[in-house]
């Protein structure tokens, strides 16, 4: 229970990585705000984090309404009083029913003039905009509290080709916002960084195995969230702020292990 007390948001954490990231925090005592639109998932992802330990709240919000976004940190305010730990996770993965005949994942979409531009707001207006936006409406909470935590899910997209000009673009963004919110967030004693937590066995993984069939190396759900709260933990946490860090190589430094060891 070592972020007991502690108040943290997780946007589109009903699925995914997200949901991972916000069970870890609930397994480590955390109270976590859970964001998506699926009221069912969110339903289900609050109830996993009470039966870790933690205490879970539903916040249905749509991440490209910013009021929406502004209502959840208004909530977070008035319930709680302090926020601590932000992830912005938030995506708009286009699923294999909006995708063009042919294409299996949204590592197929290229070449990117042959593609729908509408997919550069599926990845970029829920992905690097809502990360800007909710980290806008959560600093001002986080100064109050004396300091906290902003972490970016991010990808090695950010610095090499995948097969998506649109998804590599916007976590190449990401890590520029890392970065340049770190500029003026140190004074106030809030880390911004950035978290690659490697191959992940989430729901969408595991539903496609015909693309993703080399399971080797992965890492369970819970992994990426008992990174974030070891990053939450660490008292010298504003000493990486503005980094890239490998959920491998956090885990090694920070003595934790995947949920299978």
């Amino acid at each position: 229970m070592k972020l007991a007390g502690r108040v943290a948001v997780v946007t589109g954490g009903s699925k995914g990585v997200g949901k991972g990231v916000a069970l870890g925090l609930g397994e480590a005592g955390a109270t976590v705000y859970v964001t998506g639109r699926d009221e069912a998932r969110l339903t289900e992802t609050v109830a996993e984090i009470g039966e870790l330990g933690g205490r879970g709240h539903a916040a249905r919000c749509e991440h490209t309404d910013d009021e929406q976004v502004d209502a959840v940190f208004r909530r977070v305010r008035a319930e709680q009083g302090r926020l601590d730990v932000l992830v912005n996770n938030a995506m708009s993965t286009p699923q294999r029913g909006e995708l063009p005949p042919g294409m299996r994942s949204q590592w197929d979409l290229h070449p990117f003039w042959q593609i729908p531009v509408r997919f550069w707001d599926s990845f970029n207006a829920v992905g690097l905009r809502s990360h800007y936006v909710a980290s806008a409406f959560a600093v001002p909470l986080m100064i109050e509290s004396g300091g906290g935590l902003i972490v970016c899910i991010s990808a090695p997209g950010a610095i090499r080709y995948v097969g998506n000009v649109a998804y590599g673009v916007g976590k190449a963004g990401v890590e520029k916002l890392v970065t340049d919110m770190a500029e003026e967030l140190r004074p106030h004693n809030v880390a911004s960084i950035s978290l690659w937590p490697g191959f992940i066995r989430t729901e969408d993984v595991l539903s496609m195995r015909d693309v993703y069939d080399d399971l080797s190396g992965s890492y369970s759900q819970i992994f990426p969230g008992r990174a974030v709260a070891a990053l939450a933990a660490d008292p010298n946490v504003i000493e990486r702020t503005g980094t890239r860090v490998l959920g491998r190589e956090l885990a090694a430094e920070l003595g934790f292990d995947d949920q299978y060891g």
